[in-house]
């Protein structure tokens, strides 16, 4: 499994926290930024980063992390076979990859999430494969 990992100045301590965490599972994570705590940053550049990658990569995951987790989904969702949910809860991590298979977890780092156990529930919940939930997600790419 492989996870591309951004954040924005507000979400750069849990992008942290969330990064050794995930080395703890044995997953390969590619940290798409920022490297260095820059308060002027943008969280486009970094959702964009994470979701282009996401997008080119079957079956990889995403996890952005901003102050709210609404602009990086925002961008994040601009982008074709990208899936990005803000996700404030284990049962909201399962929800979203059971009915829409969302690829990129969007984390509000002001909420001080319970990320451990979101991402757990995230990275574990197999998608429905039913045809009605296969359609739905097929038209989240149609223009």
């Amino acid at each position: 499994m492989k996870i591309f990992l951004g954040s924005d100045h507000r979400g750069f301590e849990l992008k942290n926290a969330v990064a050794q965490f995930l080395t703890t599972l044995s997953i390969e994570i590619i940290d798409c930024g920022p490297q260095d705590f820059d308060a002027e940053d943008d969280f486009n550049d970094y959702a964009k980063a994470v979701a282009k990658n996401v997008s080119s990569n079957q079956d990889s995951f995403g996890i952005l992390i901003c102050g709210s987790a609404q602009g990086v989904a925002m961008q994040a969702n601009r982008f074709k076979k990208v899936r990005a949910a803000i996700c404030h809860s284990a049962d909201d991590a399962r929800e979203t990859r059971l009915h829409n298979n969302a690829n990129i977890l969007c984390l509000a780092a002001d909420k001080h999430p319970d990320y451990a156990t979101i991402i757990e529930a995230f990275l574990s919940t197999m998608p429905l494969t039913e045809e009605k939930y296969l359609r739905r997600v097929k038209k989240l790419d149609e223009e």
